[in-house]
């Protein structure tokens, strides 16, 4: 880890050193249970379940997984005897067929599921590091986890390369890689990211955005809170929807406005239209009038459908019509160029949009070729209620100058014009 020289030391827990062993978890996953004598096999270690306590988590029992449908086991940590490179000896479940199902518990923590492979945000070298491993203290019956590996040491132990060290293991103390809770509150029942409670607020708001979407509930209020108003903003822009309207619906009235004048006239049209009506028409009352009203003009435009934007200015024949006949036809119609663009192939009765051609072919082909002969089919389209955004995704995709519009049963209704979908991208951009 960047900078371990600042990294509070590491004080070991009071326990007398007399008869201990230390495990690391990778080396334990998996490890043979058996009841009493080695050919008596229970099942595989899937995990071992602590008790969040001061000053370090206590081991209550392990976990078996046994799959194919079969119920899990959970074996009392008072039931284990003793740990062994080849097995781990527990006293027979005393009904002597099996072990309760596993239920988990207020307060309990699982090694496996809720730290390995975790992200641990670095207060010293400002960035995020990964539990690669977890250091495991056991005497006189009682196992303690008192560190997490952070090496490469680590990832190398659950590839079942322990022998093999690349580097020194880079332990931090369990003291300082705890879950985070608020301030004078019951930590929650589970532990989804460990994190470090202090000095976060330089780290890059990418990294902030990723921790804060691992989080859930009081975690994730408290990790929000402990930002100022910039890295605030800066995170909030960044982070998935679903956060979003989550934090939003935590924040108080004077936080939230002095996070969202942060914000963009953009991020904040990015912002306001994932959020819930009432939250939006409630943010929007924080802002000053000048900028709600060209967020709501952004949002309106973001809004609008395909149906809405279409334009009926635009030319169809059935595919039976001759290339001569077209040309004809165009002549005399007195239409825009724009219009003409493309010329779509319906079918004569509903209308079914069957294929395009680029009057650029049609000038090239012969004059009795029927226009079902030289058309593009299938048609790439829009749908009636496609956004804006989906216009704008089309046209980038395929480049063309004008995309038909169709309904659930490809009737074409309209055509919707490149040169219309980018005006109203840079009016958006100026404001």
């Amino acid at each position: 880890m960047a900078n371990q020289n600042h990294m509070p030391k590491t004080t070991e827990p009071s326990i007398d050193v007399k008869d201990f062993q230390t495990f690391w978890f990778s080396e334990l996953l998996k490890r043979r249970i058996s009841a009493g004598k080695i050919k008596n096999k229970l099942g595989k270690l899937t995990d071992l379940v602590f008790r969040l306590s001061e000053p370090y988590p206590e081991a209550v029992g392990i976990y078996l997984e046994h799959g194919w449908g079969k119920p899990t086991e959970f074996i009392p940590w008072d039931r284990v005897i003793k740990i062994e490179p080849d097995a781990i000896f527990v006293k027979p479940p005393e009904d002597g067929k099996a072990y309760a199902p596993f239920v988990d518990q207020p307060g309990w923590l699982l090694v496996n599921q809720h730290l390995m492979g975790r992200t641990i945000l670095d207060m010293d070298g400002r960035r995020i590091e990964v539990v690669n491993d977890v250091h495991l203290l056991m005497s006189r019956g009682r196992m303690l986890i008192v560190h997490v590996d952070i090496s490469f040491n680590g990832f190398l132990r659950q590839w079942g390369l322990g022998g093999v060290r690349w580097i020194k293991d880079q332990l931090i103390s369990w003291r300082y890689v705890q879950p985070l809770h608020l301030e004078d509150a019951v930590a929650t029942d589970t532990v989804s990211l460990s994190v470090t409670r202090k000095e976060i607020k330089d780290l890059p708001s990418e990294d902030l955005a990723d921790a804060l979407e691992m989080l859930s509930g009081k975690e994730q209020e408290a990790f929000f809170s402990a930002l100022d108003t910039e890295k605030a903003a800066e995170t909030l822009s960044q982070v998935e929807p679903r956060v979003q309207r989550q934090l939003i619906a935590d924040l108080r009235r004077e936080r939230a406005r002095n996070i969202l004048l942060e914000l963009s006239i953009p991020q904040l049209a990015d912002l306001f239209s994932v959020l819930p009506h009432d939250d939006k028409v409630e943010m929007m009352e924080l802002l000053p009038q000048e900028q709600a009203s060209r967020i709501k003009t952004i949002i309106s435009e973001r809004e609008a459908t395909a149906r809405t934007l279409m334009s009926t200015d635009y030319v169809t024949f059935p595919k039976t019509a001759t290339v001569g006949e077209v040309l004809i036809t165009l002549r005399t119609s007195q239409r825009e160029q724009g219009s003409i663009s493309y010329l779509y192939v319906v079918t004569a009765e509903d209308r079914i949009l069957e294929g395009v051609v680029d009057v650029r072919e049609l000038l090239l082909s012969p004059d009795g070729m029927p226009l079902g002969e030289i058309m593009a089919s299938p048609v790439v389209s829009a749908e009636e209620d496609d956004t804006r955004e989906d216009l704008v995704e089309l046209f980038a995709k395929y480049h063309f100058r004008m995309i038909p519009v169709v309904d659930i049963q490809d009737h074409i209704l309209g055509v919707i014009q490149h040169k219309h979908i980018m005006q109203g991208l840079v009016a958006r951009a100026k404001m």
